[in-house]
């Protein structure tokens, strides 16, 4: 894999990648796997030109072509390439001590009551990644948490957010090859469900197309 000094940039263009933040987005920027956030309004959006490698789904790729701005067929969420920069996640996910973990979108924590299986998503990163891949199960309105936990192939399945647009959710199971992706309304719904069904993920390609040359790379 290759290595790359966040020192040595080739240019001053800005990489935009994980998460719902497109409309961050100025003229020039490079895109990777970033997405539309649907509680944005499109007044916001106020970039013209884009340098796009990949974005997180479909709806996203509709969005950049309706303002006339190409982007490649290539769709996932960067952090599905989770266990290949962070290998020890996988080894954390051998050794399972959780059967269950809940974890809200942080707009939605205040609503769930506590419990010993509700991860609090403000928790530092280190202490969320490893609780989800010692879990058995993951549900939740936080994207990233399903998106971490299916990256390891951990059974996981979306609640309802009550605050969030459901725009990113289904950018991203679309993105993954899951047109009926179906949400839960509450954890016991979630629970009686089961996990979705696993991303399609050409990891290759989605890698393939990250901005290497945006760096000098040994």
């Amino acid at each position: 894999m290759h290595q790359i000094d966040v020192r040595a940039a080739t240019s001053d263009h800005r990489l935009l990648s994980v998460g719902s933040v497109l409309h961050l987005a100025r003229d020039n920027d490079v895109i990777w796997g970033t997405g539309v956030n649907g509680k944005i309004q499109d007044i916001h959006y106020v970039f013209r030109t884009l340098d796009v490698r990949a974005v997180r789904g479909p709806l996203t790729h509709e969005f950049l072509s309706r303002r006339g701005i190409e982007a490649p067929a290539i769709f996932g969420d960067p952090v599905l390439l989770l266990p290949i920069v962070m290998p020890e996640l996988v080894s954390w996910s051998q050794v399972k001590q959780y059967s269950l973990t809940v974890v809200p979108n942080f707009n939605d924590f205040s609503g769930y009551e506590p419990a010993s299986t509700l991860l609090d998503p403000r928790s530092p990163v280190d202490v969320c990644l490893r609780r989800i891949a010692q879990s058995e199960f993951i549900v939740g309105s936080s994207l990233h948490a399903i998106v971490v936990a299916e990256s390891l192939g951990i059974p996981a399945r979306l609640i309802s957010s009550s605050v969030e647009d459901p725009f990113k959710y289904e950018d991203y199971y679309l993105g993954t090859g899951r047109p009926n992706a179906e949400t839960a309304l509450t954890i016991e719904e979630a629970i009686r469900m089961g996990g979705e069904r696993g991303p399609v993920l050409d990891a290759d390609r989605l890698l393939g197309a990250f901005p290497f040359d945006l760096w000098r790379v040994p």
